[in-house]
């Protein structure tokens, strides 16, 4: 931090925060994608800049724009006129203010992005990166490479995950559930594309029943040396989860959590024995803040955490919590950030270390490159 923010910008008194603009992108996917339980051909993207005391926060989600809406119509509201130097306070005011709306789904993706543009506002307020404003615990996150999507045919599934073993990753995830029949021979398939150096973990999206899940548990343990099986039930089905963890093969962990939004509902999953590893989205969970909170559950059951999706975005507080495992580098999310987002910098043997010339995240929108896709 530099003297002259220090004087700027002094903690002890309020800045108060002045603009709240949301926007909302519709960004064509590269080819049609599915996973076990859906198909999908674009992601929309919802941004948020909040500016206060000269400078301006950026932050976002991946949600519907109805959260873009909510933003304008209800959460703006609420945070204009709020003290850029109390987030805390911000996230808590946003809760109690979409109450009736209902928190999971669309509000806590409003609240979320809300979030993420706070504190990259507070850390420039402060002329400081995220990652120091907080305090790391390390200087790099490990990543795991996503995709493997089911509507790729073998050609395309070798590609993406043998070519992110080759430039160093250790970890690479595929879809299955959508063809059951047809799992064990993919899965093989990407086993041998990635080598046997390399984990290979499996995301059904909650795609299966559940004595099929145990049924192909022990068929991709066996067969392909599976190590992660996410959402072989949805994440609802707690009982279902904590029976695969339970009778499930040793060494292969079972997650899930990416639908979590809550506080509640990852104290209830973790509360229930549902998972070997916890999952959490900071586009999801509340932002940054709600982040921090769902970190400090994992600490308190000893379970780790492992960020969902946006890996950009989670960097920075991905080297700030203890109980973190990686994050998720989902093909959708990182073409996007390389797309329309300045600061985005491409893995170096699969792993990604923040930014600690840049204040903030060290993100920004392109928005010249970005109109295009304004929703």
């Amino acid at each position: 931090m530099t003297t002259t923010a220090l004087a700027e910008h002094d903690v002890t008194e309020r800045v108060t925060i002045e603009r709240i603009a949301p926007a909302a992108y519709k960004v064509p996917t590269d080819a049609p994608e599915s996973d076990g339980t859906l198909m999908w051909d674009s992601t929309t993207l919802v941004t948020v800049h909040a500016r206060a005391g000269g400078e301006e926060g950026f932050g976002y989600t991946y949600a519907p724009a109805a959260a873009a809406r909510l933003i304008d119509e209800k959460l703006g509201d609420i945070v204009r006129e709020h003290n850029a130097f109390a987030v805390e306070g911000a996230w808590h005011a946003q809760v109690h203010a979409v109450r009736n709306v209902g928190h999971p789904g669309v509000a806590f993706c409003a609240i979320s992005a809300v979030d993420t543009a706070l504190w990259d506002l507070k850390s420039k307020l402060l002329n400081l990166p995220l990652h120091q404003l907080w305090g790391a615990v390390r200087d790099r996150v490990p990543l795991y490479g996503s995709g493997g999507f089911t509507s790729y045919d073998d050609g395309r599934l070798e590609e993406q995950l043998g070519g992110w073993s080759a430039s160093g990753f250790s970890r690479v995830k595929m879809k299955v559930g959508r063809e059951p029949s047809d799992d064990p021979r993919r899965v093989a398939l990407a086993r041998r594309a990635i080598g046997q150096k390399v984990d290979l973990f499996v995301d059904a999206n909650g795609a299966y029943g559940r004595k099929e899940a145990l049924r192909f548990a022990q068929i991709f343990a066996g067969e392909s040396d599976v190590r992660w099986f996410e959402e072989p039930r949805p994440s609802e089905d707690l009982e279902g989860l904590r029976l695969l963890r339970n009778r499930g093969p040793a060494g292969m962990d079972i997650a899930a959590g990416e639908y979590g939004y809550t506080p509640a509902y990852f104290r209830k999953m973790l509360q229930a024995g549902a998972v070997d590893c916890l999952q959490a989205d900071v586009t999801r969970c509340g932002g940054f803040t709600g982040f921090f909170k769902v970190a400090a559950l994992c600490e308190a059951f000893q379970m780790p955490l492992s960020a969902h999706c946006a890996p950009y975005l989670h960097t920075h507080v991905a080297c700030c919590i203890k109980p973190l495992r990686h994050v998720e580098f989902f093909h959708d999310h990182a073409r996007i950030a390389n797309m329309l987002l300045e600061g985005s910098q491409l893995p170096e043997r699969g792993a990604l270390s923040p930014d600690a010339t840049r204040p903030g995240h060290g993100l920004a929108l392109k928005t010249s490159d970005a109109e295009h896709f304004v929703v």
